[in-house]
């Protein structure tokens, strides 16, 4: 989401990079990039404007002055600046309401409410929570039963009553079914439309009187751009929203409707969606400062470490080295790790993760959807073998090559390049197990 944000910002940084004394004149060139930066990411002018004025008093200041490198001390006070503009770590806040704890979902028709609540409704239930999804959108043709398939989907369970009910009585009658079932947490799918109007705030104020939430979470489209601001505003003037949920987080949006509507309302964004696939890794918590040191290229380590302890267990990955340092490591094992990143995102979100690797990913010219082809492509080649050419790929003759090929849709080259990959692969990963600096070329020490 914030791609486009990141490479002004690392085009801002260039020449503070280079060390050494840094002269009032830098930082107001600096600003006058950061502030161009901000702009076209569609963060609003007040929010820029307040931002831009705090980092550039910071940086005039002694605390720069003084700093062994001041390069470093300016970058550190726009690294500070842009965590505090982003606020608090995303958490949900049950203290004040009894139980079952509601959270109320609003926002506009087709920001993903229903889909995000099925996906909040998963991770609750994942940390233990007995959540139930309450179908409240009776004007939208099909949500309600986009709910109710969406709930049987995850098995968390739910309450409708079609569309022929007031929105405010299936709350209240839902509410009553959850503590029959002894439901924690209760989940309400409200309706939306085209643009906030008078009728849909005074409903979605008698469910709020109704249900006493303990959250309201405005969910917007991180695509909505500078409207966004607004949206923002008329829900929390009417409803007082206490959180935020962006979804579509991976799609080409610029990012400053995640900064403008944190700024507008002073809550907290509290998870970021991706994608329509409702499993738990779809719908992260947001942490600002993480957010931050991705958007000025310093990558996000600890979001890398928990998607990969997401997929690897404990024992699996000491078992794993230890086939890696035998020089066991086999075509098998290959294609489970592939299937295994695979499940941690798109290649090119993970990469942007890794210090320094978001810069090298945008000269690289990474293709999502390219490198999802390839993988398939090695996944078939790879399936199309026998479990027995795939412990001992020395066994693989031209004739065997050419079965692997026709039964993968590929042609003999291919299998063969995979073949090449895979052994200087095993050979590097051999190396670098043992505490061997391996010989790449094209890198220096």
């Amino acid at each position: 989401m914030f791609e486009s944000l990141s490479q002004r910002l690392d085009t801002a940084f260039e020449g503070l990079r280079k060390g050494g004394r840094v002269k009032e004149s830098d930082i107001k060139s600096v600003m006058r990039e950061v502030r161009m930066a901000l702009l076209e990411a569609d963060v609003a002018l007040p929010i820029v404007k307040d931002f831009i004025k705090t980092v550039r008093g910071r940086a005039l200041g002694e605390e720069v002055h003084k700093a062994l490198k001041p390069s470093e001390g300016v970058f550190k006070i726009i690294h500070e600046e842009m965590v505090a503009m982003l606020g608090e770590a995303g958490r949900l806040n049950y203290s004040g309401s009894a139980k079952p704890h509601v959270i109320m979902l609003v926002g506009l028709q087709g920001s993903g409410k229903t889909t995000n609540g099925a996906k909040l409704a998963l991770r609750l239930r994942s940390e233990g929570r007995k959540p139930l999804m309450i179908a409240a959108d009776t004007y939208r043709p099909a949500a309600v039963d986009q709910l109710v398939t969406l709930a049987k989907q995850i098995n968390v369970p739910y309450y409708e009553e079609g569309t022929s009910a007031k929105p405010p009585t299936i709350v209240k009658r839902g509410l009553k079914q959850a503590r029959e079932l002894d439901a924690d947490i209760v989940l309400v799918d409200t309706a939306g439309r085209l643009q906030i109007d008078a009728g849909l705030m005074d409903e979605l104020e008698d469910i709020k009187r109704i249900a006493a939430p303990a959250e309201i979470l405005l969910v917007a489209d991180a695509m909505t751009g500078q409207e966004a601001v607004n949206i923002a505003r008329g829900f929390n003037e009417r409803l007082g929203i206490t959180g935020l949920i962006l979804t579509k987080v991976d799609g080409d949006a610029r990012g400053g409707a995640a900064l403008s509507m944190r700024a507008v309302t002073g809550v907290p964004i509290k998870f970021m969606g991706t994608g329509e696939k409702i499993s738990a890794d779809t719908l992260e918590l947001f942490h600002p400062d993480r957010i931050a040191q991705r958007i000025l290229g310093m990558g996000d380590i600890m979001s890398l470490i928990e998607k990969t302890e997401s997929v690897y267990e404990e024992e699996e990955a000491l078992r794993l080295q230890s086939k890696i340092m035998k020089n066991e490591f086999t075509l098998q094992d290959f294609l489970d790790q592939l299937q295994k990143i695979r499940r941690m995102g798109p290649l090119g979100k993970v990469m942007g993760m890794i210090p320094g690797m978001s810069k090298l990913q945008m000269q690289a010219d990474f293709d999502n959807e390219e490198i999802e082809q390839r993988i398939k492509k090695v996944e078939a080649i790879i399936n199309s073998m026998t479990p027995q050419e795939r412990q001992h790929p020395r066994i693989l003759k031209a004739s065997r090559k050419r079965r692997i090929a026709a039964g993968s849709g590929v042609e003999v080259r291919d299998v063969n390049e995979l073949l090449k990959q895979f052994k200087q692969m095993s050979r590097l990963m051999n190396q670098i197990s043992r505490g061997k600096m391996p010989n790449i070329p094209g890198l220096s020490a």
